[in-house]
């Protein structure tokens, strides 16, 4: 009979706190901690976490080690998998991949499977352990295209394989979503990212900063000059989405992939950089997901009021609980069944407000989801100085329209299998270049069936 205990809270700062400051909102577990919610497993004959986890680590096995006290076994486990366990510890949607399928949650409360691997990920960095073993040099050379989760993933497979890999990466830091998307304040730069991202490195893997695909080099020249045999296109998806309604164009009208890549690439919250952001007083964001989550959670640490403006209800906000529970805690206000309709401006050209009209929930449409509709004459005024949008994104075109053969849909997304092979031979794609934003892991998961079909295109050819 396995340990019947409450799922083992975990630490955190205090919500006043924790509102004025850019530290991790979560302290994660210590070693008791982590044992004692290992406790827990039921350790299944037919575990359900494992194919809901879209890399496929082996679960209850590292789970297994860490109850015993072996961390460094549990490393060894999820790194045959996973080459970012402290990252994917923190940002994955474990409520609806490992841990939605645990039989634990049925009648109660899922193992923290996402705790554990955040435990493991950090015991692995503070005592300095690496994973670097991998097959010799078969002498050919791939190249990745973004040193997103989804380049990453697929840099290390391949890396383990033999295979000579260099990742180009527009930015000047490597990373993407993971370097400009998501707040200091859920996923640390300096002491996971970049950590992580050393870990692959040390594998061989070769990154260079400031390279821009389409620009600076295409696709074409790599393969056909600088002898690379395969590319994998992980580019992400760049180009925010707007609501085309009237004074978008004002000064202080920010798209939320603006706003939050200038506070994590370019440190606007440290004022020992001179790169600030003007938030004003008040802040508006619009949108519901994750990444409006972390805007409005970004705005509010600058000193702002914020206001999260979404058009259906909170049943329907596709954020994570765990990011609207945290939101809440720290004052942020939510204004659900409201949708903007104009942004409205003073005389010198910048946002004073933003209306809105109130809508309610119609007949649900053909996936059962129901459509928010606009209530008749139900306008009114949100005063705000800054409104950012939090639409979603799609790619950028420029990769494609330089690429001859690269198909893309309607939304400029790369078309590509199941198996990431593109319409041009040779390149394959996966991450939100593909699918549009979604989340870290299943951009991982992506890389990863990219590199085992690279690996089998290159071994026949």
């Amino acid at each position: 009979m396995r340990n019947k205990i409450p799922r083992v809270a975990v630490r955190e700062q205090d919500p006043l706190v924790r509102a004025t400051n850019y530290e991790e909102v979560s302290y994660g577990y210590n070693q008791e901690e982590a044992a004692l919610e290992a406790s827990r497993c039921l350790d299944c004959k037919n575990p359900r976490c494992i194919p809901a986890c879209p890399v496929s680590i082996n679960i209850p096995a590292f789970i297994r080690e860490i109850e015993n006290g072996d961390f460094h076994k549990a490393a060894e486990i999820i790194a045959r998998d996973s080459s970012l366990p402290s990252v994917c510890g923190r940002v994955c949607p474990q409520e609806s991949q490992c841990e939605g399928s645990c039989i634990l949650g049925v009648k109660g409360e899922a193992v923290a499977i996402g705790k554990l691997e955040r435990f493991v990920g950090d015991w692995s960095r503070e005592n300095g352990v690496k994973f670097t073993e991998k097959a010799p040099s078969n002498g050919r050379k791939v190249a990745i295209i973004g040193s997103g989760p989804a380049g990453l993933a697929c840099a290390t497979d391949l890396s383990k394989l033999g295979y000579d890999i260099t990742i180009f990466e527009a930015l000047h830091e490597p990373g993407g979503v993971l370097q400009y998307g998501i707040p200091e304040f859920r996923l640390p730069k300096e002491r996971v990212v970049k950590s992580e991202i050393d870990n692959v490195k040390a594998l061989g893997v070769k990154i260079e900063t400031n390279v821009v695909v389409g620009r600076t080099v295409t696709i074409d020249t790599l393969m056909d000059k600088e002898g690379f045999s395969a590319i994998f296109v992980g580019s992400g998806a760049g180009l925010p989405k707007f609501m085309n309604i009237p004074g978008e164009n004002l000064n202080g009208v920010v798209s939320a992939n603006e706003f939050l890549t200038r506070n994590n690439l370019m440190r606007a919250y440290d004022p020992d950089y001179d790169t600030p952001i003007y938030v004003g007083k008040r802040v508006a964001v619009v949108g519901g997901g994750n990444v409006a989550m972390d805007a409005a959670r970004s705005a509010l640490r600058l000193g702002a009021d914020v206001t999260v403006v979404y058009r259906r209800t909170e049943k329907e906000l596709p954020a994570r609980v765990e990011e609207v529970h945290h939101a809440k805690e720290e004052g942020i206000v939510f204004r659900m069944l409201t949708n903007p309709v104009e942004v409205l401006g003073d005389e010198r050209g910048w946002v004073r407000g933003l209306k809105c009209i109130r809508m309610e929930l119609g007949e649900p449409d053909e996936s059962g989801r129901r459509s928010p509709v606009p209530v008749k004459d139900s306008e009114f005024d949100i005063e705000t100085d800054v409104v950012v949008m939090s639409l979603g994104t799609s790619p950028n075109p420029l990769l494609s329209s330089t690429t001859p053969g690269l198909d893309v849909n309607r939304w400029n997304c790369i078309v590509a299998d199941d198996d990431g092979r593109t319409t041009r031979k040779g390149v394959f794609a996966g991450g939100d270049a593909v699918t549009g934003a979604a989340t870290v892991i299943l951009a991982m998961g992506a890389g990863r069936k990219a590199a085992a079909a690279i690996d089998q295109y290159l071994k026949e050819n």
